[in-house]
């Protein structure tokens, strides 16, 4: 009697992957110079397919390949920037495609103040691909021109412009970490900013705390951050920032709820004060210590601490 074949049955899955058209596709593009490598990096330590510079007319040959072997990783993340040179323009084809089939994407572009930009050409000695025998700053206006209508588009833009490499790697994670990764539903980034150094352009929700009285008037906190106690303790003792500390955790209480029924995955609230070093910093280290408290994973970022 012939034995009868065993068919090896298959290690069982760590995990569950998600139907092809729920893998997780995210579009990496903006300005030159604002760390789109580096994000690719990141997605790519999360266990994400990428590719970087890839035209955007193999989109299609591409998500086709991916969408049937969906199973083999976390998500698929693509570069797509003006290293393409006349093939860019294809983009708006390519995402219509990536609708056609069904495809939920998210577009995440970075971007940079034109003095970051260029400061970060200058340090890599790098040639701005819109303007390879030309001046940088020009290249970088004729990118910005360029990339206004997928910028307009954008699911999540992401200002580098004070970012180190690793705030920028927190901010990606908390925004497009798979489930499972992380046990959060919200991730949430408060930045301290000074407002004589612009509002952050990334920030979902803004609240100004100039009204309060200001160490920077006081001789002996002058020179001290917002992170030193004695601050904190000067910036906290006024019934107007009781009254607002109290307010202002009602409110993210009551708003933050809203947002994960929302399916929003992270969101950004910047607190500013003048200069963003003393005032701001208290009460964004205040917010995070309470939305910690809350369960909510929370960081921090102190913008403009170190400026004058």
């Amino acid at each position: 009697m012939t034995p009868r074949a065993v068919t090896p049955q298959p290690e069982p899955r760590t995990r569950k992957p998600p139907p092809a058209a729920d893998l997780p596709f995210v579009v990496i593009t903006g300005l030159s110079g604002a760390g789109k490598s580096h994000a690719a990096h990141v997605f790519e330590d999360m266990g994400f397919f990428c590719v970087d510079n890839l035209p955007p007319a193999l989109v299609p040959r591409f998500a086709e390949l991916v969408m049937r072997a969906h199973d083999r990783f976390e998500g698929v993340a693509l570069v797509i920037d003006v290293r393409s040179g006349e093939f860019f323009d294809a983009i708006p084809d390519a995402l219509r495609f990536l609708d056609s089939r069904g495809i939920r994407y998210q577009i995440l572009f970075l971007d940079a103040s034109d003095e970051a930009l260029v400061r970060r050409f200058k340090e890599t000695r790098r040639k701005h691909p819109l303007t390879p025998t030309g001046s940088v700053p020009e290249g970088i206006r004729a990118e910005r021109r360029r990339l206004e209508a997928i910028r307009e588009r954008a699911d999540k833009v992401i200002d580098t412009t004070q970012m180190t490499p690793q705030m920028l790697r927190d901010e990606i994670r908390a925004l497009f970490a798979p489930s499972g990764e992380t046990s959060k539903t919200l991730g949430i980034g408060v930045v301290s900013f000074g407002y004589k150094h612009g509002v952050p352009t990334d920030a979902d929700l803004v609240f100004d705390v100039r009204f309060l009285p200001n160490p920077h008037y006081v001789e002996a906190l002058r020179a001290r951050p917002g992170t030193d106690e004695e601050v904190r303790r000067y910036v906290m003792r006024w019934p107007q920032a009781q009254g607002f500390r109290q307010r202002l955790e009602e409110m993210v209480s009551f708003l933050l709820p809203q947002f994960v029924a929302e399916g929003k995955s992270h969101l950004t609230i910047a607190i500013g004060c003048t200069g963003g070093r003393h005032r701001s910093v208290v009460f964004a280290q205040e917010l995070v210590t309470f939305l910690r408290a809350q369960g909510y994973e929370a960081h921090v970022r102190h913008r403009d601490i170190e400026k004058e």
